[in-house]
């Protein structure tokens, strides 16, 4: 098995790289839409459009009254509107490309570690972090060709550079045999849910993050260049919303399921550890995110620094509190 975990290896240092190319192309993406009119249509493209999603790519237009469909009018782009539309389209059809391939191998790295372990490949935080990392690439790419949300590719991809970087640097260990408490069906059941819950929370941080960016460039009247592309502030907060209602029963399952599989391993089912702890505080961050939604009203501003103040509370649980406190989850090592 050795081969295969060298494949699985060669596969993740590939699959961040290729992020980090990614993360290039929609820089330069974003970077070309600085001097385009947020009103420009990309070059080529007619002036009455076909009537898409309210979630799509691009904030131009009005909401119709029936399903949330909008019909976008455009004025013609200028000669440099044209050019630099072109060229912003080109940059990012390239990093939506390059992040589909290095979506592909990030997955094929995981199974194969997982063929190298003989086991479910989330023994540890490196192989927590990298199958966390490509569940998020499969909701984002879901995003990108069912609702047309390319312009989260820059965040998302130093989202993935970032994690696919720190994974095979800092945090990779070699492959070896689970622990003894690791052996139980409550273990997959608790890391799968916890990983599927953190990717769609991610996700969900980043339409929060672009929400307040639009609000802010709203705010001083400078709604221009690549914001202009981004969905209206309530579309985004609504993604948001609705991402975070579907990792949030998922995370709440995975502790219930940690709790079971606590009560096999360690003979209760909650003790205080650091990593039970800080899980239950990042559950309370999400419960208030969500209630404060369904019952004080609160969208917009409030509700988006919720949302991220929420996944600083998911990355310290996964991250800081391994390398920071000790606990009896250290034995997986990081």
């Amino acid at each position: 098995m050795d081969a295969v975990a060298y494949y699985s290896n060669l596969a993740m240092v590939t699959s961040a790289v290729l992020y980090l190319l990614a993360l290039v192309f929609h820089a330069l993406e974003w970077a070309s839409a600085r001097q385009v009119d947020g009103a420009a249509a990309p070059a080529g493209a007619a002036t009455q459009e076909t009537a898409w999603p309210t979630m799509a790519y691009g904030g131009s237009g009005t909401s119709g009254s029936a399903g949330g469909v909008a019909t976008l009018t455009r004025t013609g782009p200028s000669a440099d509107d044209a050019g630099g539309s072109v060229r912003e389209d080109r940059f990012g059809r390239i990093g939506v490309a390059v992040t589909v391939v290095a979506a592909l191998v990030h997955i094929v790295a995981v199974v194969l570690r997982g063929i190298a372990a003989q086991r479910a490949p989330w023994g540890n935080m490196y192989e927590f972090i990298t199958s966390s990392m490509a569940m998020a690439a499969v909701i984002y790419l879901v995003g990108v060709f069912a609702f047309r949300l390319r312009g989260f590719g820059l965040p998302f991809t130093l989202l993935a550079s970032i994690g696919q970087g720190l994974a095979v640097t800092v945090f990779y260990v070699n492959v070896s045999p689970l622990m003894p408490a690791l052996h139980s069906v409550w273990f997959v059941i608790h890391i799968v849910a916890a990983a599927l819950a953190g990717a769609a929370f991610n996700v969900g941080a980043i339409a929060s993050l672009l929400y307040l960016l639009k609000v802010r460039a709203q705010e001083k009247g400078r709604t221009r260049g690549y914001l202009a592309r981004l969905p209206e502030p309530a579309v985004l907060d609504r993604i948001s919303y609705r991402l975070h209602a579907f990792a949030f029963p998922l995370w709440t399952f995975a502790i219930a399921a940690g709790a079971i599989w606590a009560q096999y391993a360690w003979g209760r089912f909650w003790g205080w550890d650091p990593k039970e702890t800080w899980s239950l505080v990042t559950w309370i961050v999400y419960a208030a995110y969500l209630h404060a939604r369904a019952t004080a009203g609160w969208k917009g501003k409030r509700a988006a620094v919720l949302a991220l103040i929420g996944i600083i509370a998911f990355w310290w649980n996964f991250v800081g509190v391994n390398l920071v406190l000790n606990g009896l989850h250290s034995y997986a090592g990081i």
